[in-house]
């Protein structure tokens, strides 16, 4: 049963673009089943409902139960049980679905039940160890609620490029940048990681990299200190600053807004890449100081909105 009925529970969606630059987010939590509690950014989910009949077709990749039509889109029905190992009662469907919006796709989630909406500190969220990661790295982090119980947050990015196969990176126009010039780009999801390098490599650019917010802040501190001591401006070497917008420990938009209240910063773009397409997401980009914001993943876009603030 749905905990909550789908008005209620994802009501204020203007209150919630409030929270860029606080370090918050919002975690809506369900279970597959298990006793583990699991947990996606609200700003994904579009809606919650029970699951209606789903269509079943043939060579359908692995997780993915069928089709539905949702308000005339035809859209693909996923398993997240399979991709987390708990499987599944027989034939027998989870009776509540989430449907999501990220990376320009549309899908529902099968869920065995939604509980509430969670406000956390991004400060509070884990990368989850090496060990612990498990599920074919399908957790991307983990937070914790106030009766101690554990929320591993679901890398939905990895499991969707599951799903639909990684993209396939075309030749673009190199660069040519300066041989002592580089840009940095963090993110925390690691199928994100290498579909961005595919593109860099594919320019032609050095890069330097993190895994969330807290480390690209402490790593890019570290290299402003050492270009001081050589009395050159950062500017002159360091072009570009890609950030993702849903990190643990620090997001992307606190992160781009300690860039732009830095002077050693001053003259250097910062780039938003992230899987939250809507206008409200573009909206929290623009109000810390974005340069410019890319959804993911299409690299040609991606590329093309790079290249010339790399060569500007």
């Amino acid at each position: 049963m749905v905990a909550t009925s789908n008005e209620s529970l994802m009501e204020n969606v203007d209150a919630r673009t409030k929270l860029a630059g606080s370090n918050k987010m919002e975690i809506l939590l369900f279970s597959l089943g298990t006793k583990e509690v699991f947990g996606i950014n609200v700003f994904k989910v579009r809606e919650v409902s029970q699951t209606p009949k789903v269509t079943k077709a043939p060579n359908m990749p692995f997780g993915v139960e069928g089709v539905i039509s949702l308000r005339g889109n035809i859209i693909p029905v996923i398993s997240l049980s399979k991709f987390i190992g708990a499987g599944q009662i027989g034939d027998k469907l989870a009776d509540t679905m989430i449907v999501t919006e990220f990376s320009k796709h549309t899908q529902a989630f099968l869920v065995h039940d939604v509980d509430r909406i969670i406000r956390v500190d991004w400060d509070r969220v884990r990368a989850p160890e090496s060990m612990l990661a498990g599920n074919q790295g399908m957790i991307t982090a983990l937070t914790e609620l106030p009766d101690g119980k554990l929320v591993s947050i679901l890398d939905v990015e990895q499991i969707l490029s599951t799903v639909t196969g990684e993209k396939i990176v075309p030749e673009v126009p190199k660069a040519h940048m300066d041989a002592d010039t580089f840009m940095f780009f963090v993110d925390d999801s690691a199928i994100a990681r290498k579909e961005i390098v595919s593109v860099l490599e594919k320019i032609g650019v050095k890069y330097f990299q993190a895994n969330n917010g807290k480390e690209a802040w402490d790593k890019l501190q570290g290299i402003a200190n050492r270009t001081a001591q050589d009395g050159e401006p950062l500017s002159k070497t360091l072009k570009l600053i890609l950030v993702d917008a849903e990190m643990p420990e620090m997001d992307g938009y606190v992160l781009t807004k300690y860039i732009k209240s830095d002077v050693r910063f001053k003259g250097i773009p910062v780039v938003m890449h992230s899987s939250l397409s809507s206008n409200a997401s573009r909206a929290m980009g623009t109000s810390v100081g974005v340069d410019a914001y890319v959804a993911k993943f299409d690299p040609l876009v991606l590329a093309d909105t790079l290249t010339p603030l790399l060569t500007g």
